[in-house]
């Protein structure tokens, strides 16, 4: 049995909870629901965990073909998120080839997703913490698109502020979109996955 982790990026505590820079919690959130688990924060990993199975029915299933799928949200901030994920990667075994991390892009226009392999942080904090402490960038990504701030207002304290309560659907949606993603690029690979979710 192969063990995935998914590592949901953002920030921890309700203040945040919404934030643009909180897609990945968002969306580590909804495969927890799919999977029908929850959350429990194991002792001294500074993170909250659940653990649950992925088969071709997809999460939460049950049989021979199952995997091992381990979800995780930092409790620590953004930026020191890589030493919670080097923990959880320790105890579960999970190699870097086999860790996703979801987080938001600002290169990226909201609706878009993208998928890759390894590669740079971009600037992004919670990779670049990553990168740090695993010892390098080669885990999976999925990328979902924010977009620049509008204006003159600064990238930093854009992704600190809420979707708006309008697109409340939308980002619903596309929370849903990223989370099949996640389960396409551990059941069919990343290359089938890109062709069906980059855009």
């Amino acid at each position: 049995m192969t063990t995935w982790l998914v590592v949901g990026l953002g920030n921890p505590g309700p203040t945040y909870a919404f934030h643009r820079h909180n897609a990945g919690y968002l969306v580590v959130d909804d495969l927890a629901r799919r999977a029908r688990t929850t959350f429990a924060a194991p002792r001294g990993m500074k993170a909250d965990v659940a653990e649950t199975r992925i088969t071709a029915a997809g999460v939460g299933g049950i049989g021979a073909d199952a995997d091992k799928l381990v979800l995780m949200r930092s409790r620590t901030y953004m930026n020191e998120s890589g030493s919670s994920v080097a923990k959880v990667a320790r105890f579960f075994q999970v190699k870097p080839d086999h860790i996703i991390a979801v987080h938001d892009e600002l290169d990226i226009d909201f609706g878009q997703l993208r998928l890759k392999f390894g590669g740079g942080d971009n600037g992004h904090n919670g990779l670049k913490s990553m990168r740090s402490h695993l010892g390098t960038g080669d885990f999976f990504r999925v990328r979902f698109g924010i977009g620049r701030p509008p204006g003159r207002q600064e990238p930093a304290d854009f992704v600190l502020t809420n979707f708006p309560a309008a697109l409340r659907e939308e980002v619903a949606l596309e929370v849903g979109r990223a989370a099949d993603a996640v389960e396409s690029l551990i059941l069919e690979g990343l290359q089938a996955t890109q062709n069906k979710f980059n855009s």
